[in-house]
């Protein structure tokens, strides 16, 4: 059995919206059906999400507001690459920038889209350890306000439990670093 199927054509693209993190790109195609269809597409630079271990049974996550949910929520560290920016410099700066520790090393955890219907974001996942103090501070973004935490694995899964850690990023992380827990 073939899945090999003919992709849509893409008729006619415009940018209804340019941002500093992402663009949106409208697309009018022709489905192999042969409708067409107009299609939004957030288009995204990438992002790292850093999984800091201070110790092989503890993680470092931060606690931030997030204005799409209106709420506070912990969660791994990540950020955006900036433009022609290498996926391990921005672990590194990312990591200095919301946990004020530096990676000594880094190890590559694997590349998830966390919404491929809508976005075209690429999500490189780290694992951060031998952390140190940067030599010199590195600052955060301005609309920021981080607090870390460094927390057991254990401790970070009964926040998932409680409803405290609820992006998929995170959780994800950790099952990543095989923290032990069979299933959700």
């Amino acid at each position: 059995m073939s899945t090999r199927q003919s992709a849509p054509r893409v008729l006619r693209r415009t940018v209804p919206f340019t941002g500093p993190i992402f663009h949106v790109d409208r697309e009018t195609v022709r489905l192999p059906n042969g409708r067409i269809k107009a299609m939004d597409i957030v288009r995204h630079r990438g992002s790292v999400v850093l999984v800091p271990r201070p110790s092989r049974d503890r993680v470092i996550l931060i606690r931030q507001y997030r204005q799409a949910i209106r709420r506070w929520i912990w969660e791994l560290p990540a950020g955006s690459l900036e433009a022609g920016e290498r996926p391990a410099a921005a672990a590194r700066r990312e990591c200095g920038e919301e946990i004020g520790l530096v990676p000594g090393r880094l190890r590559r955890l694997g590349l998830f889209y966390p919404t491929p219907g809508f976005c075209d974001e690429r999500m490189i996942f780290f694992e951060c350890t031998a952390l140190g103090r940067p030599k010199t501070p590195l600052a955060g973004d301005e609309d920021e306000q981080i607090t870390p935490r460094t927390v057991s694995i254990a401790d970070a899964w009964k926040l998932v439990d409680r409803g405290q850690i609820i992006d998929m990023k995170t959780v994800l992380g950790l099952l990543l670093i095989g923290s032990g827990r069979a299933s959700l």
